[in-house]
């Protein structure tokens, strides 16, 4: 077989060179030919050509082991976002100076530079397509989600995959490391995630997102005062945990002295104080509130320690307070015997 194609190899024939022309010969690039000739060679290239190929592959993955776990920070329309059932963020939390000096930040940025986090909102497929509205959830980031959506900027998000509780928990850690909510506020929160089920109790909800269960306690007492209790401060983000108790406790001795009272406070505008009108809503009896209207009190003082106090309410009434033991029983009779003559009593 070798010597049959031995044979007809010698038959082979170049074609003939031309004959070099006169002149300097023109430059010539010549192309290799690397194609291999032979199936071995073939194989070779194709061997060669697969282990580049599969170093670059091994290299890539060893780049993407250092992402691992890492989440795409995506740039969304913040119209896209909604919050969520679980949010605690009061509009006043909206209206203060922290939030004006972050909406500044995030306008000289042109985005957010701290990313917020969401969650997919999967709604269900209506013949044959989804309903309109937000495709995603808040997770956290309330304050710079309603920033970038005011100034009309791209919000800069982490998507993720969360269940309600995760997410619960993840946006209480998350407030509690940033900008943490108010007593009410907190309140609110923890009393939505247990009316909704979230936790069976308040132990169980405490030791979830690490809070001495006391305080839960206090918050969820607090998100529970009556909607005119609330209303009778300037601001439910001024109400404090040490309140709670005394609260709770005057409206179960006398709800309706405490609703009336609170009832008189807001007629007469929520420019008091946030301690006054604890003080007033207390304490028994009807008190009024001093407000920004309110010409005071002056405290007229007397011999050995004993005092009186004149206060003017909003509604222009005058009364004085006297210490106990400031007054003797003759006293208090002369001082009714004048009253009587100021207010032109007849004898």
């Amino acid at each position: 077989m070798s010597k049959k194609l031995a044979a007809k190899a010698s038959l082979i024939q170049a074609p003939p060179v031309p004959a070099p022309e006169a002149g300097p010969a023109p430059e010539r690039t010549e192309i290799a030919d690397v194609r291999p000739k032979t199936a071995p060679g073939s194989m070779a290239l194709f061997m060669a050509s697969q282990s580049a190929a599969i170093k670059e592959a091994d290299e890539l993955r060893d780049k993407l082991k250092a992402f691992d776990g890492a989440r795409p920070v995506r740039s969304l329309d913040p119209q896209t976002v909604r919050p969520s059932k679980w949010a605690n963020r009061h509009e006043h939390s909206y209206a203060d100076a922290a939030f004006e000096v972050l909406k500044a930040d995030i306008a000289a940025a042109g985005t957010n530079v701290q990313p917020i986090s969401v969650r997919q909102i999967r709604e269900e497929v209506l013949n044959g397509s989804t309903p309109a509205g937000p495709s995603y959830e808040l997770v956290y980031g309330h304050r710079r989600h309603r920033a970038c959506l005011e100034l009309g900027l791209p919000v800069q998000a982490l998507v993720t995959e969360l269940s309600d509780q995760a997410l619960f928990e993840a946006m209480e850690r998350e407030n509690r490391a940033r900008k943490n909510l108010s007593p009410w506020e907190q309140g609110c929160m923890y009393r939505r995630a247990l009316e909704q089920g979230l936790y069976p109790s308040l132990r169980r909800l405490a030791e979830a997102v690490g809070v001495d269960v006391s305080l839960v306690s206090k918050s969820v007492s607090l998100a529970r005062l009556p909607d005119a209790v609330v209303a009778a401060f300037a601001s439910p983000l001024d109400i404090q945990f040490r309140w709670a108790q005394p609260l709770a406790e005057a409206l179960q001795k006398d709800p309706e002295g405490v609703l009336a009272r609170a009832a008189g406070i807001r007629s007469a505008g929520q420019s008091a104080a946030a301690a006054q009108v604890f003080a007033a809503l207390t304490a028994p009896g009807e008190t009024e509130v001093l407000n920004g209207s309110t010409s005071g009190s002056r405290v007229i003082e007397g011999l050995a320690g004993r005092r009186a106090v004149m206060k003017r309410d909003s509604r222009g009434r005058l009364s004085v307070e006297f210490g106990a033991g400031s007054v003797s029983p003759e006293a208090e009779a002369e001082l009714a015997a004048y009253i009587e003559k100021m207010l032109g009593k007849a004898r």
